[in-house]
């Protein structure tokens, strides 16, 4: 490992490039969507939020002196939250925000595949003020409430009703039998889409779990399994649990639901297991639901050789599965494994970010794979759960950012130039204006199997295959030259005149700016 691998990116916080006294929030837009961050958290917690929103800060930390856009830049948050409801077996979904932030919501979980409808509790101004808001999802909740339809009803509070207190806690638990869910999703208390997963999943082990401690409940559409289970923690590519199910049984115990589950009745199996694996490590609110019904908890996941080796080890160990059988399937799989990383290696540099949550699994598996990886960030914290993970690959000479920036990772790919840039939508937009080949995180790398034998070698071609299109690039370049860049972006006929920078007027306005906050500095110090 050479020194330069291990040297710190250099990052400026956003607080640090802002003027002093500029504000990020769209002034004159009262409480609206536009208000900004901080005063929307404000106006939360005077109306009665404080509680729900500490608990957020705890769950999902971030920095104390984080600004606006020092933190992590993924979709509406809301969205993993619906994007959970909305995979469930006979359970609605309602939202109540904004008519722009709904419509968004509604628009990506439709083209994400969602096949049913999402409901909705429109407002005003006066309904929001006076109350009438809390008292239409009330009633919408009663319509909806048919246990011939539905086992669960989930009603979603996004930023504005969370800023106004609308209190979803007041809602029945049940109508008619069924189960009444209300939750805060705010953008503001939750960082991201990842960790709103978790808002509604660890809510359901709650209720969940509360319905095991008062008496006997349904049992899984499959049945109860006559082994030890070990419940997955976090969405996966379908073939994971399968691949993981297979590597368990030889050691006598079974695979488990996948949490978030696809039915309710699978939230009762996820509970009943011998331990809880979680490939996902920051399903924080979940995990103390399993800890509160006495569960272990193993983190990581068995990615590449050295990952499933230390996998099979810890889930052995918790699950009481004697050292024989353990070392039996580590003789079975880990040759497997190396076989599949030998034939199928990966050459070349990377850069890689996400906000999945499945970061650090896929750094993993390109290091085993040859890779001459140099930085992965995640927009998720760090927890006790992907420790083992983070220091692996520091080990590994990888740069580790948890709570990763969209300037941080774009640091990142400057520093180190890569053949392959792998992130999300801006990353991968902002390689390709540099001439580096990039896949996108979410569709193209997470959406893989990469569990045990599997997951050896299934990102070799897709990358291999990117990294060797680098010389398209460079012909594209050579082609178009500046045509189309900076100042001159965009479509423009020579005889109407073709925009030229005008760095004088960008001094200029950075002067008045700069003017501004001043001024408004010393207003606010009289």
């Amino acid at each position: 490992m050479t020194a330069a691998m291990s040297k710190t990116i250099p990052i400026l916080s956003a607080a640090a490039q802002m003027p002093a006294g500029v504000s990020t929030a769209i002034e004159g837009d009262g409480m609206g969507c536009h208000a900004g961050g901080e005063k929307m958290l404000a106006a939360a917690k005077a109306s009665g939020k404080s509680e729900v929103l500490a608990q957020y800060a705890k769950d999902y930390p971030v920095s104390p002196s984080a600004g606006p856009h020092d933190q992590p830049q993924s979709m509406c948050p809301a969205f993993g939250a619906l994007r959970v409801g909305l995979r469930m077996r006979r359970t609605a979904t309602i939202l109540s925000g904004s008519a722009c932030c709904v419509y968004g919501l509604t628009f990506t979980s439709h083209f994400y595949g969602a096949k049913r409808s999402v409901g909705y509790v429109p407002f005003n101004s006066e309904s929001l003020v006076t109350g009438k808001l809390f008292e239409d999802i009330r009633e919408s909740v009663y319509n909806q409430a048919d246990p011939a339809n539905y086992d669960a009803i989930v009603i979603i509070n996004l930023c504005v009703p969370t800023a106004s207190g609308v209190p979803l806690q007041l809602l029945p638990k049940d109508i008619n039998g069924v189960r009444i869910i209300g939750i805060d999703v705010p953008g503001f208390g939750v960082p991201t889409h990842a960790e709103a997963k978790d808002v509604l999943a660890g809510a359901m082990l709650k209720y969940a779990r509360e319905e095991i401690m008062a008496g006997p409940v349904q049992a899984p559409r499959t049945g109860r399994s006559d082994k030890p289970t070990i419940t997955l923690l976090g969405e996966m590519f379908p073939a994971d649990p399968v691949i993981i199910g297979r590597m368990l049984e030889p050691m006598g115990i079974a695979a488990g639901p996948v949490v978030p589950t696809r039915e309710w009745r699978e939230l009762y199996a996820a509970l009943d297991c011998a331990a809880v694996a979680a490939i996902h490590p920051f399903y924080t609110a979940s995990i103390r639901e399993f800890e509160h019904a006495g569960r272990p908890i193993v983190g990581s996941a068995p990615v590449g050789h050295d990952g499933t080796e230390a996998w099979l080890q810890a889930i052995g160990t918790v699950a009481n599965v004697p050292q024989a059988k353990i070392d039996m399937v580590k003789n079975i799989m880990l040759p497997a494994i190396k076989g599949g990383l030998a034939r199928m290696p990966i050459k070349g540099r990377i850069t890689l970010s996400g906000y999945e949550g499945s970061e650090l699994l896929v750094a993993r598996l390109l290091v085993e794979s040859g890779a001459d990886l140099r930085y992965v960030g995640t927009a998720c914290p760090r927890t006790p759960w992907s420790q083992s993970d983070c220091e692996w690959l520091q080990s590994h000479g990888v740069h580790v950012q948890y709570r990763a920036s969209l300037e941080q990772d774009l640091a990142a790919m400057h520093e180190w130039q890569p053949d392959l840039a792998i992130g999300t939508t801006p990353v991968v937009q902002a390689a390709k204006e540099l001439s580096i080949p990039s896949l996108y995180f979410t569709n193209l790398i997470s959406a893989r199997p990469l569990m045990g034998p599997a997951g050896a070698g299934s990102l070799a071609q897709v990358i291999n295959g990117a990294i060797a299109n680098k010389f398209r690039f460079a012909e594209m370049k050579a082609f178009f030259g500046e045509t189309g860049s900076g100042p001159s972006a965009g479509v423009w006929e020579s005889a109407q005149g073709i925009p030229q920078d005008r760095p004088e007027f960008k001094a200029e306005t950075r002067r008045l700016l700069e003017k501004q906050a001043k001024k408004r500095k010393a207003e606010a110090m009289i």
